[in-house]
């Protein structure tokens, strides 16, 4: 059973649709207890990077020893973002810290080609093999809506070019995270679901 957590900014219908399509059972925990019993934990996001004051002190207690004991973790969008250090767009609020480095604001020339928020479809390139990746040829075409961006890093499992490259994809042991949204990137973006998936007791 995968643990969708609900802080308050989450599309969750739309990524319980596609965890439905993929096989996946979902439920909603009410409280951080209930994460101990989770196969795997989503932590989705969309909107402001203020609205992860919603983690707690006590969920981030529950993901952290979730993680340590071995259950995967997925971030979407806001949840990628959520997953570093912290980002510009609310500096008074602290990231789980999982990734090294904090989330900028695009702030390159906007024209007609690169406007912010960067909203649609865009291509990636992996810069390394990855779990997550796993069957995505470069060049596949996922879908986009943020302002703000992770910089590329070590751990950086696919790379996006939108006026400067940044991290489309992130992925560290059991902890993973994708900047767009895999529920509404059509067949790669389940694929990707069902890699993640695969890292589960969930089959």
């Amino acid at each position: 059973m995968i643990a969708l957590v609900d802080y308050g900014a989450g599309n969750l219908t739309s990524v319980r649709k596609a965890l439905a399509a993929i096989g996946a059972s979902v439920w909603t925990p009410v409280a951080p207890v209930e994460l101990g019993r989770a196969d795997g934990m989503i932590v989705p996001g969309v909107g402001h990077f203020d609205a992860t004051r919603g983690l707690t002190k006590e969920w981030r207690t529950a993901i952290k020893a979730a993680v340590a004991g071995g259950t995967p973790l997925l971030g979407i969008c806001v949840g990628l973002q959520w997953l570093f250090e912290g980002s510009v767009e609310a500096p008074d609020v602290q990231g789980f810290g999982m990734f090294k480095g904090s989330c900028s604001l695009f702030t390159f020339p906007v024209n007609d080609r690169q406007k912010v928020p960067h909203v649609g479809w865009n291509s990636l390139s992996m810069p390394r093999a990855s779990k997550l990746m796993a069957g995505i040829a470069p060049g596949t075409q996922v879908y986009f809506t943020h302002s703000y961006a992770a910089p590329v890093i070590d751990d950086t499992a696919a790379i996006c070019e939108y006026g400067v490259p940044f991290s489309a994809a992130v992925e560290r042991d059991n902890v993973a995270a994708m900047q767009f949204h895999p529920e509404k990137s059509g067949p790669a973006g389940l694929q990707m679901l069902s890699n993640w998936l695969s890292g589960t007791d969930v089959k």
